[in-house]
Parts: C-alpha cells; sequence; structure tokens
C-alpha cells in the first residue's frame, strides 16, 4: 500500500506541476532553430515571430541557423533538446519531403516533433535569369527542348520543396534540366542572380525585392491560382502546364513529450501575433500568407503532407542519402 501511495503522490505532483510549468514559461532564452542557411524565407518568418515573442514574453527569442543535410541537422537538434518549449524549429515543408526522401533519417518526423501551429504558406514561383531567352512558361519550355541538358537550376537542397517543384516541372514537361543543389535559399539566390544558374523554383518570400529590383524575371506561381503577392504573374498551370501545382508551407514544432499547456500558449501568442496589422503588412509585404491552426489540425495536416510528398518522392525517383 505504502509504494502505491508513493506512486499515486508522485503522479499528482507530476500533473499539478505541468500547468504550473506553463504560468511559468518561458522561464529563460528561446531557441528557434532554423535548419537552413539567412536569407531564405524559413529565416524570415522565424525572426519577425521571434522578435514578436520576444517582446510579449520579456525573453529573448534567439534565431539560430543550423543548416545542413536539407534540414535534417537543426531538426535532428530539436529531436534532441529537452521537451520544455525552449527549443523550437521553424520547419518547412521539407520535414514532410524528408520522411520519404531519405531511406534513414536519425529522427522520426512524426513521433519526435509536437507540432504547434502551421503559420503560413506561399506560392512557389519560378524565376530565371535576366539573360535567359525566355519570358513565359512556354517559352522556357521550348527553349529546354531546344537545348537538353543545358539550363541549369539551382535548389536550396536535394529533396527541397525547390528540387522537387523543378522534377515535377521536367517530368510534366518532358524536358532536360541539370540539378544544381546549394545548402539553402542564400547560396542559390547569390548564384541566380550572377548568372552561374538560369532558374530556381523557390517561396516567394525573398524574392519580392530581387524581382522589384529587375534582377530576376518571373514566368510562373506553382499554386492552383495566383499569388496576392504577386497577382501579375500568371499560375505555371495557365500559363502553359495545366495541372502543375506545388506549394511551400511553414510551421512551429517542439520536442515530443513538450507538456500540451505550454504548446497551446505558444501556439495562442504565435496565432495572435500573426494577426497583428504590422505584422500582417511584413508578412504581406515578403509573400507569406498567414494560416493559423490548432496544435491538433497541424499534426493532421503534417501527416496528409508526408502522404502527398510521399507520391512526388516516388514518382521523381529523388533519393538523398
Amino acid at each position: 500500500m505504502r509504494l502505491i501511495h508513493s506512486l499515486l503522490y508522485t503522479i499528482s505532483i507530476c500533473l499539478a506541476a505541468t500547468p504550473a510549468a506553463a504560468q511559468i514559461y518561458p522561464s529563460r532564452p528561446i531557441r528557434m532553430i532554423v535548419p537552413f542557411a539567412p536569407g531564405g524565407g524559413t529565416d524570415i518568418l522565424a525572426r519577425i515571430i521571434g522578435q514578436q515573442l520576444a517582446d510579449a514574453w520579456g525573453q529573448p527569442v534567439n534565431v539560430e541557423n543550423r543548416a545542413g543535410a536539407s534540414g535534417n541537422l537543426g531538426t535532428e537538434l530539436v529531436a534532441r533538446s529537452a521537451p520544455d518549449g525552449h527549443t523550437l524549429v521553424m520547419a518547412i515543408n521539407t520535414h514532410a519531403v524528408n520522411a520519404s526522401l531519405y531511406s534513414k533519417l536519425p529522427f522520426d518526423p512524426v513521433k519526435d516533433f509536437t507540432p504547434v501551429i502551421l503559420a503560413a504558406t506561399t506560392a512557389n514561383i519560378l524565376v530565371v535569369h535576366p539573360s535567359v531567352p525566355a519570358t513565359s512558361v512556354q517559352e522556357l519550355i521550348a527553349l529546354a527542348k531546344a537545348q537538353p541538358g543545358k539550363l541549369n537550376y539551382a535548389s536550396g537542397g536535394s529533396g527541397t520543396t525547390s528540387h522537387l517543384a523543378a522534377e515535377l516541372f521536367k517530368t510534366m514537361a518532358g524536358v532536360d534540366m541539370i540539378h544544381v543543389p546549394y545548402k539553402g535559399g542564400g547560396a542559390a539566390y547569390t548564384d541566380l542572380i550572377s548568372g552561374q544558374v538560369q532558374l530556381y523554383f523557390v517561396g516567394i518570400p525573398g524574392t519580392v525585392q530581387y524581382l522589384k529590383a529587375g534582377r530576376l524575371r518571373a514566368l510562373g506561381v506553382t499554386t492552383p491560382r495566383r499569388s496576392p503577392a504577386a497577382p501579375e504573374v500568371p499560375t505555371i498551370a495557365e500559363a502553359g502546364l495545366p495541372g502543375f501545382s506545388a506549394t511551400t508551407w511553414w510551421g512551429i514544432l517542439a520536442p515530443a513529450g513538450t507538456p500540451q499547456p505550454i504548446v497551446a500558449r505558444i501556439d495562442q501568442e504565435v496565432a495572435r501575433i500573426l494577426k497583428m496589422p504590422e505584422v500582417r503588412a511584413k508578412l504581406d509585404a515578403q509573400g507569406f500568407e498567414p494560416v493559423t491552426s490548432t496544435p491538433e489540425s497541424f499534426a493532421a495536416f503534417m501527416r496528409s503532407e508526408i502522404e502527398l510528398w510521399a507520391k512526388a518522392v516516388k514518382a521523381s525517383g529523388a533519393r538523398a542519402e
């Protein structure tokens, strides 16, 4: 009986501590891991949200770029972190892609994480260097067919959305282009702008400034409908490749086992931030479309995304090790 009473007492203390932990959270600086290099959409979104969280909670939110292995290095760091809400990752749909792209991952993309909130989505946009003699999707397809293997396309890494979107484009258009993977969006932008590579399927956030400056040319967006961030740019489907579609999303994940009250607090605070007029203005300017969720609906969404991208990876034949 004494053992049973002891166990019941321990359980009651743990249950009582969970709400208390949420009340004092955060008790120290928060690490927001961006599993890619600085300069891309993931980095931009993490810093916008991170600054607002720091202002609201009175604790620093340190955005750390841990690039490598298509986002797996930084993501693994979070999977191995203490489940107390003080280490988070700004995940992108690469998280869902990698579940089938890699034969073996150092973490389980579902079991090792607690989904917190789906924060934003965006259309990807097909951009080319101004030297490319194509001003439309149809002209690009014609050029690629006339010069098989001559056009190089950038990606933020093997298995990223930019890679698989291009592979899908190649398959549907029946063209041959060469893949040039980079360790994140920043390096890919640098070589694209200098003309070292010719085209890039990339998220609109981070690209708008180059389009406005005339340093890149947009040919089409990858969503079924035009993007509010670039309404003048046609969809790839309407511009010459019917049925083409690929969308990017971002969301915050915590380590598995993070207490529900802490998860709920982060979810509610980020949802509030995403509705702030000044934040919406920043997101709109970068091409983000805020789409808040509950932790439960984000978890269901992630499972559906893993299934969706598994089919895309299988169809493309892409593998990464």
